[in-house]
């Protein structure tokens, strides 16, 4: 583990594909929803052992800092930072890049999300460190991705070119030249992508070191990289982070870095990973009963199918005759919806009252 090892975690997020569980101040990262542990902490925790714990950075949002903070009891207080307003994942990375840059202009970094489910944690910690090898040994963006076990159209995909030499990179391990990013496909390209087998999930993992990156910046977004600049050389970093934060562009890092840089390296996740991107996702993770239905809380079926239900509340729910159901109790609110619409409930919380989302 190196002393010049970041990790920036980004844990913002809308708070509405778990509601009502989920509200704006506590997202997905913020639940409990396997065990006693929010996703952000086991985020953190795993960690342990790649990157020193005073150079894990959180990256929030305002509606969320307080409940983040709550979190993470133990954290150093000044590595957990709320962006002033919502611009899309590219100004958020920068703004993780000029804060790391202003500790240690020469530093490798990872951005990793916040709200990813990973059960082998062993073999997560010995991919990222061998993505802080490859990042170390070249002049490269390094991603990290995960193969796919479906033809997923939700999924951006990586395709990989060449295998790559790095040095020290383990055996096990391996680093492709990236040919392209691939945008959500649709199902047909999916299965494309799949049989061919030279395309990974883009999960949204990055490593670089910050040389590298500020150079690819500073050639294709010029406006960001000299946000960093203003950040790395602050003396008061959230002065300059109000000043200069709602002028950013409003762009993804796919669109505005991947995509365009000079070299990007690709390492295969050897870990298993969920986005959790639904409740759906959450099913899989839930005790079933003969008849599939996926339940937390004090529940009752009869003839009743493939439902899932969730409950927080000691009232007993019982279920009678339906299929294919969502059912999700809170203390203040029940969905009731079905399984084809879990993407729509992100819509339902535009129309609930303001106290509720």
């Amino acid at each position: 583990m190196s002393p010049n090892s970041y990790a920036v975690i980004l844990a913002g997020g809308s708070g509405t594909r778990f509601w009502p569980l989920s509200r704006t101040s506590t997202p997905k990262q913020l639940l409990r929803l396997f065990d006693d542990s929010t996703l952000l902490e086991q985020a953190v925790a795993r960690l342990d052992g790649v990157v020193p714990k005073e150079n894990i950075l959180i990256l929030t949002n305002a509606d969320q800092e307080t409940q983040v903070r709550a979190a993470l009891p133990g954290h150093p207080p000044e590595n957990i930072l709320a962006e002033p307003e919502k611009r899309d994942t590219a100004p958020a990375v920068a703004l993780g890049i000029g804060w790391v840059a202003a500790r240690d202009p020469n530093a490798v970094m990872a951005v990793l999300p916040a709200d990813h489910l990973v059960h082998d944690v062993a073999a997560f910690r010995a991919v990222l460190a061998g993505a802080f090898q490859a990042a170390r040994a070249s002049s490269a963006l390094v991603t990290i991705g995960i193969k796919p076990t479906w033809a997923c159209p939700g999924y951006g995909y990586i395709e990989r070119g060449e295998r790559a030499r790095i040095l020290g990179l383990p055996a096990e391990l391996a680093a492709f030249e990236v040919a392209r990013f691939r945008e959500k496909p649709n199902p047909e390209l999916a299965e494309e992508f799949l049989r061919t087998g030279s395309f990974l999930w883009n999960a949204g993992m990055f490593v670089w070191s910050v040389p590298t990156v500020f150079t690819e910046l500073t050639r294709c977004q010029p406006l960001l990289a000299a946000f960093i600049n203003e950040l790395r050389t602050s003396h008061d970093l959230p002065g300059t982070l109000q000043a200069q934060f709602a002028r950013l562009p409003k762009i993804s890092i796919d669109y505005a870095l991947l995509e365009r840089a000079s070299r990007v390296l690709n390492i295969e996740a050897t870990f298993d990973w969920d986005d959790v991107g639904s409740w759906l996702s959450v099913a899989k993770y839930l005790p079933q009963d003969a008849d599939r239905n996926a339940t937390r809380g004090a529940v009752t079926t009869l003839r009743a199918r493939d439902n899932i239900v969730y409950s927080t509340q000691p009232t007993r729910i019982a279920l009678l005759g339906v299929h294919h159901l969502i059912v999700v109790q809170t203390a203040d609110a029940l969905l009731i919806a079905h399984q084809s619409a879990a993407d729509d409930i992100k819509k339902i919380v535009d129309e609930v009252p303001a106290d509720l989302r």
